[in-house]
C-alpha cells in the first residue's frame, strides 16, 4: 500500500518554514502499514495543484495534502480540489460554523462573513472535523484513491491525522504490517561498516530491507521488514540483529535511539555512582547539551565550563598563561589543563575539555582549521588526543561533539 504526500505552500519551497508535516505524516502511515512512495512540495498555484494531483494519483493508493485551507484568498487549495472532482456545489456545514464561533468566544474574536467560507466543503468531500482549528479536513474517494486534504498548521494536522485519518485509512484498507529495528554504532563510517557486512546485506530476503543512516560520529542501521504476518516478521527481523551483532559487536552502543551514546554514558556514570563535567571552547556548550539532553542526568553531569577566550581558560580553569604563550590556546597541553582544571573546580570523577580551531580563521594559532584536541581526565587516567576534522565550521564542531562522546564512553566501558 503506497502513499503520496503533498505539501502545498510557498513558504516552504523558499525556506520560510521547515515542513515538519511530512516528516510526521510518514512516520505515522508507516505505524499502519503504509509506505510512503514520494513526498511532493508544490506552489499555491491551481495548475500545480492539479498536476499534482492528477499524478499521485497514478502512483499512490492514498495522496493526504497539507496547507491552503485557510480562509483568505492565497488558500486556493478547497477551490482546486473542487475542480480536480469537477464538484461545483459546496456544502454548508452548520457544526462547522457552531464549531467556529465557540472557538472564537473564548479568545473574543468577531465572527465574519470570510469564516462561513471554512464551513463549506466541496459535495463530494467527507467531513473531517478539525478539533483543534477552523478549518476542517476533507477525504475523497475516487478511482480507488483516498485523498485526504489537512490544514497545515501542524498542531491540527496532527489531531486529524491520529483521530480520524489513520482509523478511516485502517478501516477501509488490508494494510500489511512494517516493522523496523534500528541499530546504533558510532567510530566507523558508512562505507567500512558497509564493507564489514556486505555478505549479510547480499543474503537478505527481499521482503527485508537494510539501510545505512550516518550523522556525525555514528551510523544508524535500519532493518525494515513487511508482510502479513507480524511475529514471524518480528522473529526474523530478531535474527538479523543477532548476526549484525556478531559482524560488528565492538562498535554497537544498542538498538533504537534510546541507544544514543549520551544514554549509554549516562547509565555507565550511574551504575558505578561516578560523576562528570565539560570544558569547552570551540564547541561552545554542545557537549554539555548532549549530555543533559537524558532525563536524569543531574545524577551524574555536575556542570560545564564554557572557555571560549583565553582570558576565561585562565581565570576560570587555571590554564598556565605560560603552556599558552608556549603551546597557543589550541594544543594537547591546554586541552588537558582545561580538563584537569574543570575536574578540580566541581570535584568529579571525569572531566571532557576541548579545544581547537573551527574556522573560518586560525585565530592568530600556529594551527590549521580542524585541527581538534580532545582530552579525558580521570580519577587514575589522562587521555589527549589531537584530530583534523577539515572544513567547515560546523562539520568541525559536529564531529568534535561526537568523538568527545565517542572517547569517554569508550573510557567508561
Amino acid at each position: 500500500m503506497n502513499a503520496e504526500i503533498i505539501t502545498i505552500g510557498d513558504e516552504i519551497l523558499i525556506g520560510q518554514i521547515v515542513d515538519t508535516n511530512s516528516q510526521f505524516i510518514g512516520q505515522e502511515l508507516n505505524k499502519i502499514g503504509v509506505s510512503v512512495y514520494q513526498i511532493t512540495s508544490i506552489q499555491d498555484d491551481e495548475q500545480h495543484i492539479l498536476n499534482a494531483l492528477k499524478e499521485a494519483q497514478e502512483r499512490a493508493s492514498i495522496v493526504i495534502i497539507t496547507g491552503g485551507l485557510g480562509p483568505t484568498k492565497d488558500d486556493i487549495t478547497k477551490k482546486t480540489i473542487a475542480k480536480f472532482f469537477k464538484d461545483t456545489e459546496l456544502i454548508e456545514y452548520p457544526e462547522v460554523i457552531a464549531h467556529i464561533k465557540e472557538m472564537f468566544i473564548k479568545v473574543n474574536h468577531p465572527f465574519n462573513e470570510v469564516q462561513r467560507y471554512q464551513a463549506q466543503l466541496p459535495s463530494k468531500a467527507t467531513l473531517l472535523m478539525n478539533n483543534f482549528g477552523t478549518a476542517p479536513g476533507m477525504w475523497f474517494y475516487q478511482n480507488e484513491t483516498v485523498f485526504v486534504s489537512l490544514p497545515g498548521v501542524p498542531y491540527e494536522m496532527k489531531g486529524l491525522i491520529t483521530d480520524q485519518v489513520l482509523p478511516k485509512i485502517q478501516k477501509q484498507f488490508k494494510l500489511p504490517f512494517i516493522i523496523h529495528k534500528t541499530i546504533m554504532t558510532y567510530g566507523q563510517g558508512e562505507s567500512m561498516i558497509a564493507e564489514r557486512i556486505e555478505e549479510f546485506e547480499n543474503n537478505l530476503p527481499p521482503y527485508i530491507k537494510l539501510a545505512y543512516l550516518p550523522s556525525f560520529g555514528k551510523v544508524r542501521l535500519r532493518l525494515s521488514a513487511k508482510g502479513d504476518h507480524k511475529e514471524t516478521l518480528e522473529a526474523e527481523l530478531n535474527e538479523k540483529v543477532a548476526e549484525i551483532y556478531k559482524l560488528i559487536p565492538e562498535i554497537i552502543t544498542g538498538l533504537d535511539d534510546d541507544s544514543s551514546l549520551e544514554k549509554r554514558i549516562g547509565a555507565l556514570l550511574k551504575r558505578n555512582k561516578q560523576t562528570i563535567a565539560t570544558a569547552e571552547s570551540l564547541t561552545g556548550g554542545q557537549i554539555s547539551a548532549n549530555l543533559v539532553s537524558v532525563a536524569g542526568s543531574s545524577a551524574y553531569y555536575k556542570g560545564s565550563i564554557v572557555a571560549y577566550s583565553a582570558e576565561t581558560k585562565i581565570n576560570l580553569l587555571g590554564v598556565s598563561v605560560e603552556t599558552i604563550k608556549k603551546y597557543s590556546v589550541v594544543s594537547k597541553e591546554v586541552a588537558l589543563e582545561m580538563a584537569r582544571g574543570v575536574k578540580s573546580k566541581l570535584q568529579t570523577n571525569y572531566a571532557i575539555a576541548v579545544t581547537g580551531n573551527a574556522g573560518p580563521t586560525t585565530d592568530h594559532t600556529d594551527k590549521s582549521v580542524g585541527i581538534v584536541y580532545i582530552a579525558i581526565v580521570s580519577d587514575d587516567k589522562e587521555i589527549v588526543k589531537e584530530f583534523n576534522f577539515g572544513q567547515p565550521r560546523e562539520k568541525v564542531i559536529n564531529r568534535t561533539v561526537s568523538k568527545a562522546l565517542e572517547i569517554i564512553y569508550k573510557e567508561l566501558v
